[in-house]
C-alpha cells in the first residue's frame, strides 16, 4: 500500500506541472482523486466544479454530497472508494470539457486507474463513461448496465451512471440514480 502511495503522490506532484492544456493556467487547485489507493469501487467523473477547485478535491459541493449519499446508499463510506475526475482542472464556467482538454489529461486517469487496480469503475456521465468504454454511446443509452472495458492494461468493469449534478437540476434523475 504505501509504495502505491507513493507512486500516486508521485503522479499528482508531476500534475502540479502540467500546462498541456489552457486550464492550468487559470485553475485555482489541481484536483487530482483522493481516496482509498487500495478501492475495488472508483468513481471517475467528468471535471472539476468551482467547489471542488477552491478546495483541490473531487465531489465536494453539492453534487459532492449526493455522491457521498450513493456511496452510503450501497453500504460503503467515501473513504472506501477511491473519486477522481477525467480532467484535473476547472473548464470555465463548468462548460464541458473539450476534445483537446480531454487529449492532454485522459493518461493521468489512466494512470491512477493502472496504480489504485479497482475492480468497478462507476463512470459519471458522458465523458468518463465514452473515454473508458472507448464506445461513442453516450450516459443515456448505457447508464446502469455494467460492460468490460480494457484500462490500463487489464480488464474491468464500467458501471455508467449519470453524474450526480444531474439530479440537482432536474429532480426526477433523484430516481434514475437511485435505481442505477
Amino acid at each position: 500500500k504505501e509504495e502505491r502511495v507513493q507512486m500516486l503522490e508521485a503522479l499528482r506532484n508531476e500534475m502540479l506541472a502540467c500546462h498541456k492544456c489552457p486550464l492550468g493556467k487559470t485553475r485555482t487547485h489541481l484536483v487530482f482523486g483522493t481516496g482509498n489507493p487500495e478501492a475495488q469501487l472508483m468513481f471517475a467523473g467528468e471535471a472539476p466544479g468551482r467547489d471542488e477547485d477552491l478546495q483541490g478535491e473531487p465531489f465536494v459541493g453539492r453534487a459532492g454530497q449526493l455522491l457521498t449519499k450513493i456511496i452510503e446508499a450501497i453500504g460503503l463510506k467515501r473513504s472506501d472508494v477511491y473519486i477522481a475526475n477525467v480532467l484535473k482542472c476547472r473548464p470555465p464556467g463548468n462548460r464541458d470539457p473539450a476534445p483537446d482538454e480531454i487529449e492532454a489529461c485522459e493518461r493521468h486517469l489512466f494512470r491512477q486507474l493502472e496504480l489504485i487496480e479497482p475492480r468497478l469503475v462507476a463512470t459519471l456521465g458522458n465523458f468518463a463513461t465514452k473515454l473508458l468504454s472507448g464506445k461513442p454511446h453516450g450516459i443515456t443509452r448505457v447508464h446502469g448496465a455494467p460492460q468490460t472495458a480494457t484500462v490500463g492494461g487489464r480488464s474491468v468493469t464500467l458501471y455508467p451512471i449519470f453524474p450526480p449534478a444531474a439530479a440537482l437540476y432536474t429532480r426526477s434523475m433523484l430516481g434514475v440514480l437511485e435505481q442505477d
